[in-house]
């Protein structure tokens, strides 16, 4: 909910209230995501080093600091870019550095079942996410204040419900020497497989453009193109992960699939559809209907990866190995930002979408002719399903 409210306000904030143009609005969302990179690898390598619900625990109890300060200087009347780029930095290193532990306990707690734990967890997170859009999309009628006093409020709330997570009792090898080793360990490990190497070639640039494009293109077309305020941005945003969620809820039904990585190289391919609709400039219900689409769409996608990764890690590596696959994420961010900005204001809002269609298409024909990830088959899914021929043969 807090990190929902954040990836809106951030964007409002410097969009519609601070009203600068969409180059420099870029260059600050780099600014913001940059550290998140280190932060992440050092998070993955302390998620295998030590416990992860500890971690979590201190982290989001230390959370609150940064919406509080901004707080502060609103009322200081201090609300300027340097305060909100602060504020920004902040969470944005909360949210790197308790990333890979998050998905570390997920593994745990889903035990084999990686699968439906991947994709129960996602949808009822984008369906939390739409509480928090719901509350960010207040900051135009109540004030930025009351509204980051809520983004703390959630902060802390998660630091309590980590801490309802049963400790781990089971003795298991920690790696030892130091985080830097650990996070060296960390890329040998994901080096050395190939399908998780080329799922994350494949999800670093599809999001420079496509999730760029949602984080970045994405407000200015509510703000330019429909001439929308920050509760419209929050009610397309919100269609948006209800389409994720119901994406990861239907296709709970049909796990374990035994070939994931097809099912989301198609889902790449489909996003040229998803785009087009938006790049057509519509009335409002066309708007919403490619947000819906856009979302139940990513939403494959989003959980599809993040289970070839997580099925294929090794379980010393697993957290250093998410952390990697969550840099391939964070870390496109900034040149999304910086990209999709310039191009915005030298070619115009809806034309910094044509990336984003080159791209889906590029990539499906890279990772069906040229990667492992068509080929790829879930073990999860072998074993049920020679776990069910064992069964009828009476062997």
């Amino acid at each position: 909910m807090a990190f929902a409210m954040q990836q809106l306000l951030i964007s409002w904030i410097l969009i519609g209230i601070l009203l600068l143009p969409a180059d420099r609005v870029g260059i600050i969302q780099a600014i913001i995501g940059l550290p998140g990179v280190l932060v992440m690898l050092l998070g993955g390598a302390n998620a295998d080093r030590s416990d992860p619900r500890r971690l979590l625990i201190g982290i989001y109890l230390f959370a609150p600091i940064f919406p509080l300060f901004l707080i502060a200087m609103d009322y200081a009347q201090w609300f300027s870019v340097w305060s909100v780029t602060v504020w920004g930095l902040g969470i944005g290193i909360v949210q790197s550095y308790s990333m890979p532990a998050q998905q570390a306990i997920l593994n745990r707690i889903s035990g084999s079942a990686v699968q439906q734990g991947v994709a129960a967890a996602t949808a009822v997170g984008f369906l939390v996410q739409i509480l928090g859009l719901a509350v960010a999309g207040q900051v135009d009628r109540f004030g930025v204040s009351p509204v980051l006093f809520c983004q703390g409020v959630a902060f802390a709330l998660a630091a309590w419900t980590i801490m309802s997570l049963h400790k781990n009792d089971k003795s298991m090898d920690k790696p030892t020497g130091t985080a830097v080793q650990g996070i060296l360990e960390g890329l040998r490990a994901t080096l050395a497989s190939r399908v998780i190497t080329h799922v994350l070639v494949i999800n670093f640039v599809s999001s420079i453009f496509n999730a760029g494009a949602f984080m970045t293109v994405f407000p200015f077309i509510v703000k330019r193109v429909y001439a929308g305020d920050a509760f419209d941005l929050a009610w397309l945003s919100a269609v948006f992960f209800f389409g994720a969620a119901v994406s990861n809820a239907l296709i709970m039904r049909f796990m374990p699939l035994l070939h994931p990585g097809k099912v989301y190289l198609v889902f790449q391919f489909s996003r040229v559809l998803v785009l087009t609709l938006l790049y057509v400039q519509g009335d409002w219900w066309l708007l919403t209907l490619a947000m819906l689409l856009w979302g139940f769409n990513m939403g494959i996608t989003s959980n599809l990866a993040r289970t070839i990764v997580q099925e294929s890690a090794l379980t010393e590596f697993r957290g250093r190995i998410l952390s990697v696959f969550s840099v391939s994420m964070v870390g496109s961010a900034p040149i999304g930002a910086v990209v999709l900005g310039w191009l915005i204001e030298t070619f115009g809002t809806l034309n910094a979408l044509l990336p984003a269609m080159v791209v889906s298409v590029v990539l499906f024909v890279y990772g069906v002719a040229f990667s492992d990830v068509w080929r790829y088959r879930s073990p999860q899914a072998e074993m049920e399903l020679s776990q069910s021929a064992t069964g009828q043969t009476g062997i």
